[in-house]
C-alpha cells in the first residue's frame, strides 16, 4: 500500500504521523523555494497546501498525544518544522513591513492637504485669496 502525503493512513500512530509530517516538510520546502523565486502564484498554491498539511498534522498529532504519545524522533522533527514555519512567517512579516515603508515613501499620507473635498469639489479652505 502506497502512502499519499495528503491522505495519510487511518491510524493516528507511526506511519500516519510520519506521512503527515513528511507532507508538512515537503510543503515547507516548496513554499521556501517559491519565496526565493518570488513566484507569487506558486507562493499562494504552496501556502494553501502547507496550511492544509499543517491542519491535518495538528489533528493527527493531537490524536496520537491523547492515545499515548508521539515518538521522540517525530516530536523532534515536528519541532524543527515548527521552527521553519516561524522563520518563514518572520521573513514574510519583514518583507511586508519593508513593502509598507516603501509604499509610504512613494504614496505619503498627507491628511488635510487635499485639494479636493470628499464630495469631489474643490476645497477652498486651504487659505489664501484671489483678488481681481
Amino acid at each position: 500500500m502506497t502512502s499519499n502525503p495528503t491522505q495519510p493512513m487511518a491510524s493516528p500512530q507511526g506511519g500516519d504521523l510520519e506521512a503527515c509530517l513528511g507532507a508538512v516538510e515537503l510543503r515547507l520546502a516548496a513554499l521556501g523555494e517559491a519565496l526565493r523565486a518570488r513566484d507569487v502564484q506558486a507562493i499562494e498554491v504552496h501556502a494553501s497546501e502547507l496550511h492544509r498539511a499543517l491542519a491535518l498534522a495538528v489533528d493527527r498529532f493531537s490524536q496520537a498525544a491523547r492515545a499515548g504519545g508521539v515518538p521522540l524522533p517525530l516530536r523532534r522533527r515536528l519541532a524543527v518544522a515548527s521552527g521553519h514555519v516561524a522563520a518563514q512567517r518572520e521573513s514574510l512579516a519583514r518583507a511586508t513591513a519593508a513593502l509598507d515603508r516603501a509604499i509610504d515613501v512613494l504614496l505619503p499620507h498627507t491628511a488635510g492637504t487635499s485639494v479636493y473635498a470628499p464630495t469631489g469639489l474643490a476645497d477652498r479652505s486651504l487659505g489664501g485669496s484671489v483678488q481681481a
